[in-house]
């Protein structure tokens, strides 16, 4: 049997969001997706949210997934 392990940071927050928003998806106007536990893990919920503001881009919470529609035109929620 394992034995469960305590998941720590290891990288600076802004080194992880800079990897983050460096991804091809991210820019290209895509979609990247994001567990919050990573994120409140790594950089924290609210570091998180400042910084997909700053880029002018959507935030959607769903179950335990963030995700980003990284650009900053019109979205719309079907259903």
């Amino acid at each position: 049997m394992f034995a469960m392990q305590n998941l720590s940071r290891i990288t600076e927050p802004e080194y992880w969001l800079d990897q983050m928003f460096a991804a091809k998806a991210a820019r290209c106007g895509g979609v990247v997706r994001r567990s919050q536990a990573w994120v409140d893990r790594e950089v924290g919920r609210e570091t998180f949210v400042q910084a997909v503001r700053k880029r002018g881009f959507h935030l959607i919470r769903t179950a335990d997934q963030f995700i980003v529609v990284c650009h900053n035109g019109p979205i719309e929620v079907i259903f």
